[in-house]
């Protein structure tokens, strides 16, 4: 017996606040997934009961109990797993989750489950639920969402958002051909329209954790030191460390997620820090649309070459 994982991802032309509204509802996979023919919550608790049980017949009759897990209104994620399944299938541990998509007002969509099988028998349990569960939810729902929605948007980030700046786009290239770009911590000089003049300082490597990069934003001189680097979530952070702007204790960075629908990336870029509330009403919206959108519009057109 081995663990296994199927995934899927895609970016639906809707705001996430109107796609959670239909997602958050742990009873209502009838009402959008073509696969399912009838559900209810067993012992007539509520859908958002986190330890409630939903009861479902496939099309074909199959019946399936699973277990809501963990329902999360801030990370827009709902996380089950199965009771009891006619579907050889151990362990079955699923995750359902949503994220804006800044420019465009879309939501990036993820489903993921994490299983024990029999050897052998991934062969047909990851296309099952990679194909038949995930990505057969997702075109519906998509096919719903550009029609009449009735159910009435969510309200986004009910706690705040996760970050001072949160800056997310849909780049046209496979995820390990943006990060081969931005992975160098060097390098953004060399496509991002404002900044020059950048380089390493000490002859230190740009994959150095601790090193800084040196470089200009028009006559403005930066010094940022970066803080994490990781190829498996293709992922770094840096804090800024001398800067002409009015902030301090600056720490961002950009993470990259593969879009299975169309071989494409979701990339997130944020931002926090200290500084004035007058000055942050100009800081949060130059950073969110001259440094990271722009830094996304420039791969975007980079890659549409």
């Amino acid at each position: 017996m081995s663990q296994h994982k199927a995934y899927y991802s895609t970016v639906l032309d809707a705001p996430a606040g109107l796609v959670w509204a239909l997602i958050r509802d742990f009873n209502a996979l009838p009402a959008w997934h073509p696969a399912i023919r009838d559900s209810l919550i067993e012992e007539g608790r509520a859908p958002d009961s986190v330890g409630c049980v939903r009861s479902f017949h496939l099309q074909d009759g199959a019946h399936i109990r699973e277990k809501l897990l963990a329902l999360d209104e801030q990370a827009m994620s709902v996380t089950y797993d199965f009771q009891t399944s006619p579907i050889p299938a151990r362990n079955y541990l699923a995750t359902l989750r949503l994220t804006p998509v800044t420019k465009g007002h879309r939501t990036f969509a993820e489903w993921w489950a994490t299983y024990d099988c029999d050897p052998g028998q991934e062969a047909e349990l990851t296309p099952l639920f990679r194909d038949g569960v995930f990505k057969a939810g997702f075109d519906a729902l998509a096919t719903r969402l550009a029609g009449p929605v009735m159910a009435a948007p969510r309200e986004l980030w009910p706690e705040g958002p996760p970050a001072k700046v949160f800056c997310s786009d849909v780049i046209a290239a496979p995820p390990a051909a943006v990060w081969a770009v931005m992975r160098d911590f060097a390098g953004m000089g060399g496509w991002h329209p404002d900044i020059t003049r950048m380089h390493m300082l000490d002859g230190r490597r740009s994959d150095e954790v601790g090193a800084t990069r040196d470089f200009y934003v028009g006559d403005g001189r930066l010094h940022e030191q970066l803080t994490q680097l990781c190829d498996r979530t293709m992922s770094f952070r840096y804090r800024i460390t001398m800067s002409p702007m009015p902030w301090t204790r600056y720490s961002a960075g950009p993470t990259l997620h593969p879009i299975v629908d169309g071989n494409r990336t979701f990339a997130v870029w944020t931002a926090d820090w200290h500084a004035a509330p007058h000055d942050d009403a100009a800081l949060m919206p130059l950073v969110h649309n001259d440094v990271f959108q722009k830094a996304f519009d420039t791969l975007n057109a980079r890659f549409a070459r």
